[in-house]
């Protein structure tokens, strides 16, 4: 059994509810996608009280199972205006789960800015967060371990959240205690701050009961040593996310300088600055750690420390999404230019796919060149100064391409497109248009997908099995990244669940939870008022050939989604 707390802010009661069996089991994004629809959410003010916000951790949370202390945010989405579940790594779910819970539900609003404390003894405070307010994510963080310790973990509404900024995550902490590890997708950071929570103190303990504590253990290491035979966990380990920055760019599909081009010609033949290969080889000669675990327990440790000339440390994580479009759809293609970049949106607690998309809206804009520095630094200051232009920039790619007059916005349901151009890799531009969740490709991701002499049903069939898979492994706490292992072997999955919370899980129950994650997820958007136009790809996609293939995108929303309904056997969009 793990408690679920119900957290009232208006008054600070709290409810509890006991969770046990294959409860346990439905967490994360299914959880989310279940609670909200049936609380009627789908059209009410996403700023608003009435907005819950919802913090799931898996069923392995607070075990060293590997990859399985991701914790799953919901609510609506400000930016987008439907369901979002965002997902992180690092110790806030790991924390959750020593403790024997299984999340809390944030509803209605504080009057006041409050500091949420977990402890051992569940002995929860509302603690005041003055002397905490409108400082960036990294002193805040420090001052929160000097008052409680450093054996807690920390979610964090960053200063651009304090004012409802749409670009705003939520920040939690790594390992070594670093506010760096974001929920950072839909704004879910904005909804933090509507609701006055500063931040929630969660202390750490040590792993819980299990039913079958041997089972699980086997479980865990069974689990383990597949991922340490499995090639493309090795890769990822090796070179870290940065790896797919070498793929894309080598099929020409790489984010440039807005969406304008899908490769950057390297300075060295055969190597690519923000590539993995690169920056293995230059971080690790510099001191810096090339292959660092965003969560306890991981073995696939995808994650890096990355370190300047001198070793000393820059940022961490650097990974391929910033890479993209913080880097080079900006014009930066110099790794520590692009860190230095991803410092200052980590201290502000904001999405990097997000703002590195709009700063490229606005340097096609004319407001700024392409490759300016400078110019972009200006762009963070005023998000930190929370002054007039920077609230507008605050809300993000499809809003500051509105006010602009910009021809050229890569977003699908106002949020920006991740680093996989729709024109060369196609299927995972099929997940992005009709996820539920907007423009992510995190809800069904297939770069390498060879989709030349493929039929749009292929494509579609492909996008589809993946969108499944990704839907589990966001229901249990999982990282996708361990899917060569995960989606292969979902009868280890189901016993490992059974033995941690005797859950009596089958691995169709798996595939039917991910299943119905979407289902639930397109009905909650559907009733918030989408419709076919919301899943069209931007008209530049289509009509603008991509240098260096030529290629454009002959994807429309309504043939895609004719092809999905075929398989899911309902409607995604109306």
């Amino acid at each position: 059994m793990r408690t679920y707390l119900h957290i009232n802010l208006a008054n600070q009661a709290i409810k509890q509810e006991q969770l046990g069996g294959k409860d346990l089991g439905h967490a994360g994004r299914h959880f989310i996608a279940k609670t909200l629809l049936e609380a009627g959410v789908a059209k009410v003010d996403p700023l608003s009280p009435e907005n819950p916000l919802i913090f799931s951790a898996g069923p392995f949370a607070g075990t060293n199972f590997s990859n399985a202390n991701r914790l799953s945010v919901g609510c609506k989405s400000p930016l987008t205006g439907g369901i979002k579940e965002a997902n992180s790594g690092g110790t806030f779910a790991f924390a959750l789960g020593q403790l024997e819970i299984a999340g809390f539900t944030l509803n209605g609003a504080s009057n006041d800015w409050v500091i949420i404390h977990i402890p051992q003894d569940g002995d929860i405070t509302f603690d005041s967060a003055d002397g905490f307010m409108g400082m960036g994510n990294i002193e805040t963080a420090k001052k929160l371990h000097e008052k409680y310790g450093d054996k807690v973990s920390i979610g964090l509404c960053g200063p651009v959240g304090e004012y409802q900024g749409l670009l705003a995550g939520i920040a939690f902490s790594d390992n070594e205690n670093r506010p760096v590890r974001l929920a950072a997708r839909g704004g879910v950071g904005a909804v933090m701050g509507s609701k006055k929570v500063k931040a929630i103190i969660v202390e750490k303990n040590k792993m819980p009961p299990l039913h079958d504590r041997k089972g699980m253990m086997g479980s865990l290491k069974q689990y383990g040593k597949l991922l340490n035979e499995s090639e493309p966990v090795q890769t990822m380990k090796k070179y870290g996310t940065a790896v797919m920055a070498d793929f894309t760019n080598h099929i020409g599909g790489l984010p440039t300088r807005n969406f304008t081009a899908g490769q950057v010609i390297s300075k060295e033949e055969g190597r690519l600055e923000v590539g993995g290969d690169f920056i293995h080889e230059q971080n690790g000669g510099r001191g810096g750690d090339v292959s660092h675990a965003c969560m306890p327990g991981c073995l696939i440790k995808c994650s890096n420390i990355y370190v300047d000339k001198d070793g000393n440390e820059l940022v961490s994580p650097l990974e391929y999404e910033t890479l993209s479009l913080l880097g080079t759809n900006c014009g930066l293609y110099d790794p520590d230019d692009i860190a230095r970049m991803n410092y200052l949106a980590n201290d502000l607690g904001i999405d990097t796919i997000e703002v590195g998309a709009t700063i490229g809206v606005l340097m096609d804009a004319g407001e700024g060149e392409f490759g300016d520095k400078d110019f972009m630094i200006s762009v963070f200051d005023d998000l930190r100064a929370a002054n007039e232009r920077g609230k507008l920039l605050a809300g993000g790619t499809a809003r500051v391409g509105e006010h602009f007059g910009v021809k050229r916005v890569p977003v699908i349901k106002k949020q920006a497109i991740s680093a996989y151009d729709p024109r060369v890799i196609e299927v995972t531009a099929i997940s992005m248009m009709v996820t539920a969740q907007g423009a992510d490709h995190t809800a069904g991701n297939v770069p390498a997908y060879r989709s030349k002499g493929k039929s749009l049903a292929d494509m579609a069939a492909a996008s589809y099995d993946m969108q499944v898979n990704t839907a589990v492994a966001d229901s249990l706490g999982l990282c996708i990244f361990g899917r060569s292992v995960t989606n292969e072997n979902l009868r280890l999955i189901a016993d490992a669940i059974n033995s941690a919370h005797d859950a009596g899980m089958e691995p169709d129950d798996i595939l039917e939870m991910g299943r119905e994650a979407l289902r639930l997820e397109h009905e909650f958007n559907i009733q918030a008022g989408f419709t076919l136009a919301d899943d069209e790809l931007p008209e530049f996609f289509t009509t603008e050939p991509l240098a260096p293939t030529n290629k454009v995108s002959g994807l429309r929303s309504a043939d895609v989604n004719e092809h999905m309904k075929e398989l899911v056997g309902y409607e995604t969009s109306t």
